[in-house]
């Protein structure tokens, strides 16, 4: 399962990337870039699959600072745009988003019974689930950049896209850190003589 999710989202994440800067949309481009980072962390998690859960816990780490790097990257970019920007080609983004939408259905579809597994683990789940709502969010940007002839809805979104990839990252983070201390205190208790 977790071939496929990485076949889809990087397959997407190259999609999104043509698409966003054809478009000139931020969102599009954030969601590629979020597809980026899923597609590394699927490939992170086929390797330490068969690890021990400090290794699993080690990669859940480096996949939440991806996510949080994610996040202020979006963040910063939108800041950019406010004075910056174009505006997006809201037929593209629609077209676009609804596609993805389909291949994170699939992905979040296939990954549901580990939502509430390790932290490695759990971070695949958080993340397809986080595109999901991400995909449908920048359909709602095209709406909103066709019928008000604004970026603002592009903008906003991606900001949201970024809030959210700071949420996950954390969350996951946390339950990271929880198992390697979990995890050294078993190996304290068990290296001690009683």
């Amino acid at each position: 399962m977790l071939w496929i999710a990485l076949v889809v989202n990087f397959t997407m994440f190259l999609v999104e990337v043509g698409a966003g800067v054809q478009a000139g949309s931020l969102s599009l481009l954030a969601d590629a870039v979020d597809f980026a980072g899923d597609a590394l962390n699927y490939a992170v998690s086929l390797a330490v699959l068969a690890s021990a859960l400090a290794w699993r816990a080690r990669a859940a780490v480096f996949k939440a600072a991806t996510m949080i790097g994610f996040g202020l990257y979006v963040l910063g970019s939108a800041v950019w745009s406010v004075w910056n920007g174009e505006l997006p080609q809201a037929v593209t983004m629609g077209a676009v988003a609804l596609l993805a939408l389909a291949a994170n259905v699939a992905v979040a579809w296939m990954l549901y019974a580990f939502r509430e597994g390790a932290a490695n683990m759990r971070s695949v789940w958080l993340c397809s689930r986080n595109d999901a709502i991400g995909n449908v969010a920048v359909l709602l940007a095209a709406l909103g950049v066709f019928g008000t002839g604004s970026a603002w809805p592009d903008l906003v979104v991606a900001s949201l896209m970024a809030t959210l990839a700071l949420h996950g990252g954390w969350t996951v983070l946390r339950q990271a850190r929880n198992e390697l201390d979990t995890n050294a205190a078993e190996g304290d208790s068990h290296g001690h003589v009683h």
